[in-house]
This record gives structure tokens, C-alpha cells and sequence, in this order.
């Protein structure tokens, strides 16, 4: 419920607290006194366009705030929770719009964007006027109202969540598609990629150790020289051998009669024919480990030439080239895996796209039948507002194909006269025409399609009489579910009201030159009275207006 509104510089706007009840909330005043420019305002609090001329003249900036109570509004609360903003003390919507033009919008205090703003008023506030062109007049918004007076928005969520699993599910299709085909394509490649690896069978270390190979060939002859000295020095030398043995048995005669003194001595022989020995065999198997070979050479030279060409073609590292050969075995032993998962995924698409259809056909058909209801709820509401040979339509278009809200094209169709074929609600209905259909549509949507706050501009014009009084009723009942605030120059809308104020303008002389303010003045019982008694009589108010007056508003209670 919008409980305040606060004016402040607006156009001839002064200052102005306006607090509000619930129920039916009328305006009334004479042609020009300023009713506009409260609409105009409370627009620019929801999000309208700004404009500097709004500004008053004389000051740099003006500003509008509307203060909302709110409660059970969950997509308000998604809305509002997904921005951080806090509305567990209400909801504060300001707007400040200055003279050169710019425009800052705030939410509870906190600075907003316009387009913000403009999706929290659009929740909150609906305005419908005989030249509006928005609100009930968007087909985009038809289906959305259908669905909710026919209670069918949890329908409407499981079909979503339908068409997001099928088109999930097609997107995985698609791209394990592609990337079956590429597998595809690289079949051929990948077999013989396989095949070359397989049989080079490289072994890991298997460069390093050739290497090592060739470039001991490489050196093998000038190894084998130096070695052949070595050994035909240690192999020559018999003379050594034989006088280091009979040095150690002498000692190890007289070892027991040195009483220890020959034992380091021993030692030391037997090490040194020892080690003599073992250098001799070392030598011997490095001379044999040298000895050049051109044919091994040769091998370890192609071999090696073989796995770094590998490594090249491969972009990798020969002790890579088997880790390479078992991928590119996985990918080709995949292929027929890959078929499988494509026929499973191809199964989960059409079963999605059953349960998708199926369930947005079930929506169709409670579509179909909920238009069928709201046309003959909207067809009741019709002839008391002098529309009795009009027809509504709500025209339900099942396609087929769908998207996340089904299947259907929705539009509300109208045929003003008799003989006219329905057709959108624009093209075929005047400005008083179309106020009224929109109020008996409001009337049937209320409870399950509307924003919590309507707002009537001057929807009776032209309307008097019996018409005038189905209208007001028709505002009263919708103030009796939602806070209706409508603009009127009709008694009998007025007399039907719960809060009433009186728009005025007057002079004002205070400063340099005389400048014209609007002020608003909430009316008691005995105001009210005589309000309606202007509007019934015009500029002179007679005793019998005024008796016409207490009448009309007896009579509604």
C-alpha cells in the first residue's frame, strides 16, 4: 500500500504531504488545478522518465518520495534481495530530478538505478488512464495474467524447468556431436598414429642411454689406446707380482714370532696383490667396453634419429612418445564408446522433449479454459458500464513450437460494437472505451493479476449517470482487495470514495512576482459533502446540490 507521498518542487508544487489509507482514494478538483502533476510525480518516484521542466521554477532540483508498506510480494522480495536492499521496515522510493536535466534514484536510502527504480515501481503501482498505453495494454504481459487468474503459475514453473532440462539436454547433444566428428575425422590419423608409436616401442630412458652410446663410439679409439697402455703396464710387470708374494710369506713365516709387529705390513701386501689384481681385470673389461664397433654406432645414431623425429611430429618428449601412443589408443577406443553416449544422450533429448511437450500441452489446455472464465467474468462486467454489446476476448494461439513459458500466444482481443470483428484492444476501442474495459478487467484480475497499488486517471470522463455509478462501484469493489487511487470528475465515483482530497490552486504572492501553487486538502465529512455538491452543480453550489450531495454519499454507504 503506498501510506505517504511527498512533493516537493514539482512544476507548481510547493511542498505537499500527502498521506493515504487503504480503499478507494479519489482526487477531485477543477480541470487545470494540478491533479496531473500528482500523477506526474508519483510516476517519477516509480521510474518514469525524468525531465528538468518538471523542476519548479526558480529552484535547482526537486524531489518525490513515496513510502510503501509491503508484505507477501515474493517476486518484489526476489527482486529487491537480489539488489542487497532491505524492506523489513517498508519500502522508501526517491526521486530527485533536477533543473538541468539529471536524475538520481534511491531505494530506502540507497542509491539505485533509474531502471531499478522503474522494475520496483512497475511491481508496485499500476497506472491506467484513457490515454494510457501500458500496463493491461502490453500483449507481453496477457499471458502472464491469464496464468495467474487461472492459478496456473506452478504450471507454468515446471514447464520452465522442462524446456531448460531439453534444451540442456540438446546442448549436450550438440557438443558431444562435435566432438564425435572431429574423432571422426581423426580417426584414420589416430589409427596410424597408433600403429607408428606401437611399433617403435620406445622405452623410457631408451634416448639417454643412446646417447650415451654414440658418444662413446664417438671417443671409443682414443679410449682404447690409453687403456692399452694401462694394461700392458700392469700386465707386464710379473716381476712385482712375484716379489710382493714372496715378501708376504716371509712375513707371514715369522708372524707369530713378531709378536704383532708384521701385522699391519701383511695387511697391506695382501691388499696391494689384491687390488693390483682387481685393477688389472678393471681395466681389461673397460678396454673390452670401449672397444669401438661402427655397426653400433651406426644403429644408436638411426635409432636415435628415429625417436627425436617421433618427438618432433608428436610436439613431445621421446620419454612422452608412449604416454602419446595411450592416448591416442583411448581416443580411438573411445570412438565406440562415444557412439553409445551419443544414443544415451540422444535418448535423454527425446524423453525431455516428451515430458516438455507433454506438460506445456496440459498448460494449453487449462489456458483454453481459464480464457474461457475470465471471458465471461469480464463479459458480466461489461453491460453496467454501458458496454453491453461489447465482447472481450481472450485469444489463446497454442504454436509448435514452444519456449520456457509454453506453447501459447496470448492476446486480449475486443469488439467495442456489434459487427466488429475482436481485435487488440487498442486498435478498436476510444479512449473512455478502453478505460472501462481495463476496469472491468482490473475488476476480475484483482486478487490474482494485479499490483498491489492502482491508479485511475480520470477514467470516467464522458461517462455520467448510471455508467458513472457502475464505474465507481466497480472502483469501490477493487478498493475493497487493493489500494485503488483514482482521479475523477465524477460525483458518483467521489461519493463512493473512503479518503477524499480536494486539488486546488491558489496565488501566491509572497515573493517578487505572483506565481501559482497547487496545494491539496484532505476532506472531512462536511468538506466532502460540499465538494460533491460542486461537482454535481458547477461554480455556484445550491442548496439542492447540496442536498443531492448528502444524498449521493448516503446512499453508498
Amino acid at each position: 500500500m503506498l501510506s505517504a507521498l511527498t512533493i516537493k518542487d514539482i512544476v507548481l508544487i510547493d511542498q505537499l504531504n500527502l498521506s493515504l489509507g487503504d480503499g478507494l482514494c479519489v482526487l477531485t478538483g477543477e480541470t487545470g488545478a494540478g491533479k496531473s502533476i500528482i500523477l506526474d510525480a508519483l510516476g517519477l518516484a516509480l521510474g518514469a522518465r525524468g525531465d528538468g521542466s518538471l523542476v519548479r521554477p526558480g529552484v535547482a532540483q526537486g524531489t518525490v518520495t513515496a513510502l510503501f508498506e509491503t508484505s507477501d510480494h515474493p517476486l518484489l522480495e526476489d527482486l529487491l534481495q537480489e539488489n542487497d536492499i532491505d524492506v523489513s521496515d517498508g519500502l522508501l522510493l526517491r526521486r530527485v530530478q533536477g533543473a538541468d536535466g539529471r536524475t538520481r534514484a534511491f531505494i530506502n536510502d540507497q542509491p539505485v538505478s533509474v531502471q531499478l527504480l522503474r522494475q520496483v515501481g512497475a511491481a508496485l503501482v499500476e497506472i491506467h488512464g484513457q490515454h494510457d498505453e501500458r500496463a493491461l495494454l502490453d500483449q507481453d504481459t496477457h499471458r502472464d495474467l491469464l496464468d495467474a487468474f487461472g492459478g496456473m503459475q506452478d504450471d507454468v514453473v515446471r514447464v520452465g524447468e522442462a524446456w531448460e532440462a531439453w534444451r540442456e539436454s540438446l546442448e549436450a547433444l550438440k557438443s558431444h556431436e562435435a566432438a564425435l566428428e572431429k574423432s571422426r575425422a581423426d580417426e584414420d590419423y589416430l589409427r596410424h598414429a597408433v600403429q607408428e608409436l606401437e611399433k617403435l616401442s620406445v622405452e623410457t630412458g631408451e634416448e639417454d642411454k643412446l646417447a650415451e652410446t654414440r658418444q662413446l663410439m664417438m671417443h671409443a679409439e682414443k679410449f682404447s689406446a690409453d687403456l692399452s697402455e694401462a694394461h700392458d703396464a700392469l700386465a707386464g710387470d710379473s716381476v712385482a707380482d712375484a716379489r710382493l708374494n714372496a715378501a708376504l710369506r716371509k712375513l707371514e713365516r715369522n708372524q707369530d714370532k713378531a709378536a704383532g709387529r708384521f701385522d699391519t705390513a701383511i695387511a697391506a701386501l695382501e691388499r696391494a696383490i689384491m687390488e693390483l689384481g682387481e685393477a688389472r681385470g678393471a681395466v681389461a673389461q673397460a678396454l673390452n667396453d670401449v672397444e669401438y664397433d661402427p655397426q653400433t654406432l651406426e644403429q644408436s645414431e638411426e635409432r636415435l634419429f628415429e625417436l627425436r623425429a617421433a618427438a618432433r611430429k608428436y610436439n613431445t618428449s621421446v620419454d612422452n612418445l608412449p604416454g602419446v601412443a595411450a592416448d591416442m589408443a583411448d581416443r580411438l577406443a573411445g570412438i565406440d564408446h562415444d557412439e553409445q553416449k551419443r544414443a544415451d544422450l540422444k535418448a535423454r533429448v527425446d524423453a525431455c522433449e516428451a515430458e516438455y511437450f507433454q506438460l506445456a500441452r496440459s498448460l494449453s489446455e487449462k489456458r483454453q479454459n481459464a480464457a474461457g472464465m475470465l471471458d465471461a467474468q469480464v463479459m458480466a462486467e461489461l453491460p453496467p458500464l454501458k458496454l453491453e454489446k461489447a465482447v472481450f476476448l481472450t485469444d489463446v494461439t497454442t504454436l509448435e513450437e514452444g519456449g520456457p513459458a509454453g506453447l501459447d500466444q496470448v492476446e486480449f482481443k475486443i469488439a467495442a460494437n456489434p459487427g466488429q470483428k475482436p481485435a487488440p484492444m487498442m486498435k478498436v476501442a476510444s479512449g473512455g472505451e478502453l478505460a472501462r474495459f481495463i476496469l472491468a478487467l482490473k475488476v476480475v484480475l484483482a486478487e490474482r493479476g494485479s499490483a498491489p497499488v492502482l491508479v485511475f486517471d480520470e477514467i470516467d470522463t464522458g461517462a455520467g449517470g448510471a455508467v458513472a455509478d457502475a464505474i465507481g462501484r466497480r472502483l469501490a469493489d477493487l478498493g475493497g482487495k487493493l489500494q485503488v487511487l483514482a482521479v475523477t470528475h465524477s460525483p458518483q465515483v467521489a461519493a463512493l470514495a473512503i479518503n477524499h482530497w480536494r486539488i486546488s490552486k491558489r496565488a501566491d504572492h509572497s515573493g517578487d512576482e505572483e506565481r501559482a501553487l497547487t496545494e491539496v486538502h484532505p476532506l472531512d465529512p462536511p468538506a466532502r459533502e460540499e465538494e460533491v455538491a460542486r461537482m454535481l452543480s458547477g461554480a455556484t453550489i445550491t442548496e439542492e446540490a447540496r442536498a443531492a450531495a448528502v444524498k449521493l454519499i448516503g446512499g453508498q454507504v
